[in-house]
């Protein structure tokens, strides 16, 4: 049992705040984003991202319409300072985004911040100092005035060094760090000496970031210490009142919500809230969010598989398959109750009405998600589901999206038949929806060669029984099929790729492996999976790509298939 936590913990005191106005508003507009993956988010990572993985997130963040995005904490490390160069000098910064960089309140570290940024067109510059009790007490040692002092000092030092480069337009933002935790009449007064540094003006506002660097306390708290410092601030009309939600209580997307009806203007925040300890508030959470209540959040997750993919791939960090609106089974129900439900709300919805189908609060295909009612074999016939029997007894352990759709494949023969199915039909249905029975496109052999820095790959593949020999080059044996089979006339992109060993092979037998490639078309519709099983991985790999090609292209042909070049 736990002791007596009133022994050691004591609730957050409330803010004396008795004629609040938040509680009787409603979300109408969506705040400011400003995505914190590549800084925030990748500083949480047990590895960091790598040069390449950064661009591919920074390309994403920028795809879904985040116009402000923090990119690093360029005086703390080498690759951040170059990654930073990479962007400017590379020019792969869109017109209408803004990077923002983070440096401590150091003079030294505040120099070399800012010569990262050197030929930006607009750039916003981070500066914190923590201002909570104990960070003054404990960690710095430091008195109030000692504490404001070091933030103007910083501000001035910005400010003097950004008026010497007028070339870029500079943006200030400072964070009291630990403010959830800070006294507020202290947090007002760092804040209010800050925007005086800067001269903040309505044509020169300046970023005023509260974080709850720490979730300490329930997040109608926070709305009342946003509110407080909204309806006190000096130069109101000069500042940007931003909003920093970390997740410690698991409430940073409530926090946010009820921070934007205080008052606050902006919100910092990483794709499915990745961060420090719990996280950071989910941006895509907070976004569904206001779609789901009417308000366009101007943001863009119609595809948000792909969006999902990569982060995934970015981070190295898997998305939970209960997570709000992207998990790989929140649109999936196994209740035979709600399937029931679901399936009459269907039926009685309008196209052009008031989406209320009985529980999803959210319509899937306007997420590029589908509904997937999911109705397991029984434990006679599989122990518990498909999955299971085809680990059991087969050694094939599925990607839990793809046991999804090999599940409704099961259960439209269950219907088809109103029997249970053995183990070996479901083995067979499974040979013939994924192992290469399609006899428009099948592979036939593979010759890997090196060209270079790059990858190449010959491949012979029969498409409608005629031999057509095509090559391709790529980062890797997959991606050179990908462009092989583009030659040949057939176009998806890989969304996931996963590898594993067969479990149970018949003893004494060469072990085998087992490919799963899903992939797309070209216009990012439908998504199938194809599987290749070998006892060399690259060979299982590149069959898995052609199987699911070949799939694919029965789905969706236009988007696939644009013609079959004559044979070698």
């Amino acid at each position: 049992m736990l002791s007596d936590p009133s022994r050691k913990y004591q609730p957050f005191p409330a803010v004396a705040l008795t004629d609040r106005q938040w509680p009787g508003r409603t979300l109408t507009r969506p705040p400011i984003w400003m995505s914190t993956d590549l800084r925030d988010g990748n500083q949480a990572l047990f590895e960091p991202m790598n040069g390449e993985r950064k661009m591919r997130m920074f390309r994403t963040i920028c795809s879904v319409g985040i116009k402000e995005i923090e990119v690093g904490f360029p005086s703390a490390s080498q690759p951040d300072f170059d990654f930073v160069r990479t962007l400017i000098t590379g020019g792969h910064i869109p017109d209408d985004v803004t990077i923002e960089v983070l440096t401590p309140a150091r003079e030294a570290l505040i120099r070399r911040t800012i010569e990262s940024l050197e030929g930006a067109k607009r750039a916003i510059v981070h500066v914190y100092n923590a201002t909570s009790k104990p960070f003054r007490e404990i960690v710095f040692g430091m008195s109030k005035p000692e504490v404001v002092a070091l933030a103007v000092a910083a501000v001035k030092l910005i400010r003097e060094l950004t008026d010497a480069r007028p070339q870029t337009e500079w943006v200030l933002e400072y964070s009291p760090e630990t403010f959830s935790g800070t006294e507020l009449e202290f947090a007002l007064e760092v804040c209010d000496a800050v925007t005086a540094a800067w001269g903040a003006r309505p044509d020169r506002k300046v970023i005023l970031n509260l974080p709850s660097t720490v979730e300490v306390a329930s997040p109608n708290v926070y709305a009342d210490q946003i509110e407080w410092m909204h309806r006190h601030l000096a130069r109101r009309d000069g500042v940007v009142l931003s909003l920093h939600p970390h997740n410690d209580r698991g409430t940073a997307v409530a926090a946010a919500e009820l921070g934007m009806m205080a008052g606050a203007d902006r919100v910092e925040g990483c794709l499915f809230g990745n961060g420090e300890r719990t996280g950071n508030v989910d941006l895509v959470t907070l976004a569904l969010n206001f779609y789901t209540q009417g308000v366009a959040p101007g943001l863009d997750f119609s595809d948000i598989n792909a969006v999902a993919r990569t982060v995934e791939h970015c981070t190295q960090l898997p998305i939970h398959p209960r997570h709000p609106y992207v998990g790989d089974l929140v649109f999936t129900a196994f209740s035979g109750s709600h399937q029931d439900a679901i399936k009459k709300g269907f039926a009685a919805q309008q196209a052009d009405g008031i989406w209320q189908v009985p529980y999803l609060p959210i319509d899937p295909r306007d997420v590029g998600r589908s509904y997937d009612s999911v109705i397991r074999v029984n434990s006679q016939s599989g122990k518990g589901g498909v999955a299971y029997l085809m680990e059991a007894e087969y050694g094939v352990v599925m990607p839990r999206r793809m046991q999804v759709e090999f599940s409704r494949v099961v259960q439209m023969r269950t219907e088809e038949t109103g029997t249970e199915v053995s183990a070996e039909e479901i083995w067979n249905l499974f040979e013939q929806t994924y192992l290469g029975a399609d006899r428009s496109l099948q592979y036939l052999a593979h010759h890997l060669y090196e060209h270079g820095d790059v990858q190449g790959v010959r491949l012979r593949l029969s498409i409608d029984g005629q031999t057509v020999d095509v090559a391709g080059e790529g980062n890797g044996p997959i991606d050179a099929a990908v462009h092989a089979l583009q030659q040949a006339g057939w176009t998806a992109q890989v969304r996931s790729y996963e590898e594993r060993s067969m479990s149970g092979e018949p003893e004494g037998s060469m072990a085998r492996a087992c490919a799963f490639v899903e992939v797309v078309g070209s216009t990012a519709g439908a998504e199938c999976y194809g599987v290749g099983i070998d006892a060399n991985i690259v060979s299982a790999s590149i069959r898995a790509l052609v199987n699911g090609v070949a799939r694919l292209a029965r789905a969706e042909p236009d988007s696939v298939r644009s013609g079959n070049p004559a044979a070698a």
